[in-house]
Parts: C-alpha cells; structure tokens; sequence
C-alpha cells in the first residue's frame, strides 16, 4: 500500500514529503527548505531506474543536480521523526508539482 507522509530534519531546516512504495522504499520525494520554502529535491525512483537502464551516467548526474538525490534504502521508523505526520496523496501531489516546477520540470 503506498504511503504519504512528511517530516522535518532540522539540521539542514528540511520539510521531507515521501511517497513510499509497497515495500516502504521512496518512490518519490520532495525536501523544501523552510526558510523561503525552497524546494532542493524532487526526485522519483521511476525516473531513476529509467536512466540507470537507458541513459549515461553524465544524465545521471545532470538529473541529481536538477532534481536531487533520492533516498535508498526503506523509511521504516519515520513515525518517529521530527514533526512526523501521514498525508493525503493530494497533498503530496500539490507539493511535488510545485517543487518540479520550481526545480524546472518542463512537463
């Protein structure tokens, strides 16, 4: 069952947003900054499968500089995390839209 939901790592002053798979692995995720609510990152395993297997490793990295690094491994334990709360597939929508937007998504 896919899962939505946010925390805040304050060290770096980051709001995450992750869509989690199944098997509780980021499938996609969103970190704004909260001072200004920039958003850094706005990266998708989907995208990220597709250029490991059809793409060089130079648009590897032109995709990490744009959209950020994903993270690896499963989000088993956010319930416990800094301001950690579920929320709606529609909300993560919005806030992935935005950050694409702003990160430069031309789709």
């Amino acid at each position: 069952m896919t899962t939505w939901f946010r925390t805040y790592y304050e060290d770096e002053d980051l709001r995450l947003y992750f869509e989690a798979d199944d098997e509780g692995w980021a499938a996609r995720q969103v970190e704004v900054r909260r001072q200004g609510l920039r958003p850094v990152t706005a990266a998708s395993l989907e995208e990220v499968l597709h250029l490991r297997d059809h793409a060089d490793l130079a648009a590897m990295f032109r995709y990490e500089r744009q959209y950020g690094v994903l993270a690896e491994g499963p989000m088993d334990g956010w319930q416990d995390q800094p301001e950690a709360a579920e929320i709606s597939a529609e909300e993560f929508e919005r806030v992935w839209t935005e950050a694409r937007q702003a990160l430069g998504d031309s789709s």
